[in-house]
């Protein structure tokens, strides 16, 4: 059983840079704010608050909520050309999606199989993020040996809304949201049918120029009634390889241009929308999603190698009832409930022929994740007085997913027969109790919460060539919020918030053996649950020209888990084989600092000229070594000039990628291949640099706009560390790992 404690000491090391930081932010905006006029308060607050959900599962304004949350809304998806998670997170201060080449082969290595992995957060990705669209939760990546499947299981074109969550989400969300979460909202038919329409929709099509993607989407609502409304969206989109800098074509690893891909996505949403009293709402949303992609992997292709093809699918279907009911009880004003069920699956499938017998390999693997989910939630306003109120929330939460891989093909893995599992078919339940108390006085709120889950994973032993381990336990996941609101202009808040995340079905029962490589994977039956505990402190500010949101935050984190260590034995050693687990091993604290906001510069000419920027910056060690955490990312700093007008808009925008310090690397050194022989060598530690893009929209109508982007106009060659991390310094092949130069994005869009 974990239990998660309150712990608040703030390292040393944090105080002095992140807080020197903020405190010249506060000063210089205190500055700003004696230069300004001084204007009403109606006028200094945001004249249109941001709504979420995400941060207290109820609809609150962003200013209300005590810790940081960023929204990407409707308007950003558009005029930004948002295509995929990867173009969501590219302005977010101190959050990161990693997207390596295709340069996988059937059994040497997965690198960017994935696509797109999932997001980083503060400096800790992959399962440590929880990704849901509309509050369900969305498959986790898997990985084991060659075979990697990513997290971009969802359609941008569907979504209204992106809210990032950072910091622990386990006191509302259960495990995996130990570093955030991020939660996308789909749209609902009043989206289109405002201004009493009882038929709307919106058509667009769409070309991004970094992959040749051409994307057309289109969507339908209509209001039969008072009590009935409904939707329907499809899209569908076509492209190629992502393209980078590298200018070295032909065949083998010395290859740089990417290899040779086609891309085809299909998405549709379905809603209805009931009404049938003033004081229930049901909501029932069918959501579909594939994906497709063929590679030819001339990277691949050696002196044993003749050819080697892929073809990687992702199909996911979401059927969810969502119903809110006002009740106005003496214990519970409102209830919501939930029921969902995702049926989601995931394909490789590799062939390679090659000049040595048997000539045709070939590796067809599945993951899968059948999930039933089910909610019950209710909230309580109690009124205490002229400036006082408290609201509670509680409720209940069950997950049930059934967790399946196999793998078939021509040719096994030596000593194997296929088909095979890389772990047991594996049940994973959890089940969890919530409550959240908001206390509003005067200035001042404060909420404390708690949640109570208990976890089970369940192997099946049939078809599993060794004991299958089942696990079970248990969290609590606390949490403190504070917010004072200073001035309809300032506002101060601060939070501290535990998580956890369960170790999941592939790490707990992985199981790969190579008698005559020497080397061996086994599962862990003492595999414990990681753990976190964060505080944050942030500053808001909402003057006349100039709106900020700045934070300062500092972690700690135990018992993450670190997949593939060598636990005994060694490499190429049958008689001593070297063992490899998933094992607790990594304790680490994660620090930094984070600024957005906007400048506002007043009128100039016909049109408003603004400076949106944002800034990130964060520092991670492993405790365990003393050694940095590798998965943090560079600082970055976003500083844009936007000029807006009645008809159109234009915004140049500067992103300067800070360089990635070599002290800043763990592993300083790694095992370069090819060649055959490892021969240790300097990692690569990328550069810094600074990009340029510029966007405009064109407003031809109340109805119809055309939204155009020419980025990295400088033509800049640069790398992301998130994509190069293990790449040697003096690789022949690092120019496919950089980033594509100059492009030209175009999109129209319709509304009617």
């Amino acid at each position: 059983m974990t239990s998660i404690h309150p712990h608040s000491r703030l390292d040393s090391r944090f105080a002095l840079r992140e807080i020197s930081l903020l405190t010249a932010l506060a000063c210089g905006a205190g500055f700003a704010a004696q230069a300004q006029t001084v204007a009403p308060a109606a006028v200094q607050v945001a004249a249109l608050k941001e709504i979420v959900v995400s941060g207290s599962r109820n609809e609150q304004s962003v200013e209300d909520i005590p810790q940081t949350i960023d929204v990407i809304n409707a308007a950003d998806i558009e005029q930004g050309q948002i295509r995929d998670i990867r173009d969501a997170a590219k302005n977010i201060p101190n959050v990161s999606v990693r997207r390596a080449p295709a340069r996988f082969g059937l059994a040497q290595g997965d690198t960017g199989r994935e696509g797109n992995a999932g997001f980083n957060i503060r400096g800790l990705d992959g399962n440590r993020v929880l990704m849901m669209v509309d509050g369900i939760r969305i498959p986790r990546s898997y990985a084991f040996s060659p075979n990697s499947f990513g997290r971009d299981s969802l359609s941008i074109d569907l979504i209204k809304r992106i809210e990032i969550v950072k910091g622990p989400a386990s006191a509302l969300y259960g495990s995996d949201g130990i570093a955030g979460l991020v939660n996308f909202i789909t749209n609902e038919p009043d989206d289109y049918l405002r201004d009493g329409k009882s038929l709307g929709g919106r058509a667009s099509i769409g070309y991004s120029g970094d992959n040749s993607e051409t994307a057309v989407s289109g969507t339908i609502a209509g209001r039969v009634n008072e009590m009935l409304a409904w939707q329907l969206s499809v899209a569908t989109s076509s492209g190629k390889e992502l393209e980078n800098r590298g200018d070295n074509g032909g065949t083998g690893f010395t290859r740089t241009q990417p290899n040779p891909q086609k891309d085809k996505a299909n998405s549709l949403l379905a809603k209805v929308v009931l009404n049938p009293t003033a004081s229930q709402k049901h909501v029932i949303t069918f959501e579909h999603v594939d994906k497709k992609s063929d590679y030819n992997l001339l990277t691949a292709r050696s002196a044993t190698v003749q050819d080697s093809y892929s073809t990687g699918k992702m199909d996911r279907d979401r059927l969810t009832w969502d119903a809110k009911y006002k009740v106005d009880t003496m214990l519970t004003d409102n209830i919501q409930t939930v029921l969902s069920y995702q049926d989601a699956k995931s394909n490789d499938y590799t062939y390679e022929r090659r000049t040595a017998l048997p000539q045709e390999r070939v590796r067809d693997t599945t993951y899968s994740e059948r999930t039933l989910q089910a909610s019950i939630q209710a909230d309580k306003t109690l009124r205490m007085g002229a400036n006082s109120a408290q609201k509670i929330t509680y409720g209940l939460d069950h997950t049930s997913a059934k967790i399946e891989n196999l793998q078939t093909g021509l040719v096994p893995p030596a000593g194997e027969t296929f088909p095979l599992k890389r772990f047991p078919d594996t049940t994973e339940t959890a089940t969890a109790f919530y409550v959240q108390d908001e206390f509003i006085l005067g200035d001042w709120s404060v909420t404390p919460g708690v949640r109570a889950d208990s976890f089970k994973i369940d192997a099946a032993q049939a078809g599993f060539p060794v004991p299958a381990v089942s696990l079970s336990g248990s969290a609590v996941s606390p949490k403190l919020g504070v917010l004072y609101r200073a001035t309809p202009q300032w506002s101060f808040f601060g939070n501290y918030a535990s998580g956890f995340r369960a170790p999941n079905a592939g790490q707990v029962n992985g199981f790969f053996q190579n008698l005559a490589g020497g080397y061996r994977t086994v599962p862990n039956p003492n595999l414990k649950p990681e753990k976190s505990r964060n505080v944050e402190f942030g500053v808001r500010g909402r003057l006349e020209q100039l709106s900020f949101d700045t934070a300062v935050f500092y972690g700690r984190f135990q018992d993450l888990i670190q997949d593939g260590a060598i636990v005994s034995g060694a490499f190429g050693n049958p008689g001593n084989p070297a063992v490899i687990q998933s094992i607790n091993i990594d304790n680490a604290t994660i620090s930094g600092f984070e600024i957005k906001g906007d400048m506002n510069w007043g009128k100039v000419g016909d049109g408003k000229l603004s400076t949106p920027f944002s800034y990130g910056y964060t520092r991670g060690t492993v405790k365990n070594t003393g050694k940095p955490l590798d998965t943090i990312d560079p600082a970055k700093l976003s500083v844009g000039l936007k000029y807006e007008t009645a008809t159109w808009d234009v915004r140049l925008d500067a992103s300067h990628h800070s360089a990635k310090k070599f002290d800043d690397i763990s592993a300083q050194t790694i095992a370069a291949s090819p060649p055959a022989v490892p021969v240790a060598t300097t990692q690569f530690a990328v550069p810094s640099a600074t990009t340029l893009d510029l966007t405009g929209q064109w407003r031809f109508s109340k109805t119809l706009r055309l939204n155009a982007g020419l980025i990295n106009l400088t033509n800049k060659k640069y790398w992301n560390w998130s994509d190069v991390r293990g790449v040697a310094a003096n690789s022949s092949f690092r120019d496919a790992y950089s980033q594509p130069g100059r492009y030209f994005n175009v999109s129209l869009v319709a509304d009617f």
